[in-house]
C-alpha cells in the first residue's frame, strides 16, 4: 500500500517507521517538509519521503492522521479530494483540546472530507507500543471502530503487520468517542498516574 501519513511526531514517525519495516511505500506529509522538527526522523526514513500535505494524499491510497486533535478541521479541509481513499484517524482530544463543535476528532474528519472510508485506530497507546508491541511472548492489542468495513479492514492488516496480537472491532461510527475513552484510561494511568508509558492493554480469554 501507498500510506500518506499526516504529521511527523512521535505517533507519525513510529507508524512510519513500522509500516516501512512491514513493505509498505511511507509518504510524510506536512505544511513545512523537512522542518527542523522532522530532521531526526528524516535521518531514519529518508529525506525523500518528505513532502506537501496534498502531493502525500494525491499519491495514497490510505491517510493516516496524526496530528494535534485541535487542528483535525483544519487538516481534513488541507487534505483535498479523498474519494477512493481510507482515512485512519489516530488523534484523541485530551483536556478539551479538541475541534470546536465536535466530542470527537472522528466525527469532524467525516464532516470535513469526502470520504466515507474513515475509521480510528492507532489512538488508544502511545508510540513505544507501536514501535514495540511485544511484551514477553504476548503482543499488545489495538481496537478500531468505524461504519467503513473497507477502512475497518486495512486499520486491521496494518495493525496486525506491525505486531499487535489482534485488532479487535469496537463498533461503528457511534463508537468513535468509546476508543477516545479507551485512549483517556492509557494516558490516565500512563501519564497522569505515573504508571510510565511502558504498558498496554491486552483482552485475556478463558
Amino acid at each position: 500500500m501507498v500510506i500518506a501519513i499526516i504529521g511527523t511526531g512521535n505517533v507519525g514517525g513510529a507508524l512510519a517507521q513500522r509500516f516501512i519495516e512491514a513493505g509498505h511505500t511511507v509518504l510524510m506529509g506536512s505544511r513545512f517538509p523537512l522542518s527542523e522538527k522532522s530532521v531526526q526522523l528524516a535521518t531514519k526514513i529518508g529525506e525523500d519521503r518528505f513532502t506537501t500535505v496534498a502531493s502525500a494524499v494525491q499519491q495514497a491510497e490510505v491517510i493516516v492522521l496524526a496530528t494535534p486533535a485541535a487542528k483535525a478541521i483544519e487538516v481534513a479541509q488541507e487534505l483535498g479530494d479523498t474519494r477512493g481513499k481510507v482515512i485512519i484517524d489516530t488523534m484523541n482530544i485530551v483536556r478539551g483540546a479538541g475541534p470546536v463543535g465536535f466530542t470527537n476528532t472522528a466525527e469532524a474528519v467525516l464532516a470535513h472530507t469526502a470520504s466515507r472510508d474513515v475509521v480510528k485506530c492507532f489512538n488508544t497507546t502511545g508510540a513505544e507500543n507501536m514501535l514495540n508491541p511485544r511484551y514477553g511472548e504476548e503482543a499488545a492489542d489495538m481496537f478500531v471502530a468505524g461504519d467503513s468495513a473497507r477502512g475497518k479492514a486495512v486499520a486491521t492488516q496494518l495493525a496486525r503487520e506491525i505486531g499487535f496480537g489482534a485488532c479487535y472491532d469496537l463498533g461503528g461510527n457511534d463508537r468513535f468517542g468509546l476508543l477516545e475513552q479507551l485512549a483517556l484510561s492509557w494516558i490516565t494511568l500512563a501519564i497522569f498516574q505515573s504508571q510510565g508509558r511502558g504498558m498496554a492493554f491486552k483482552l485475556l480469554k478463558r
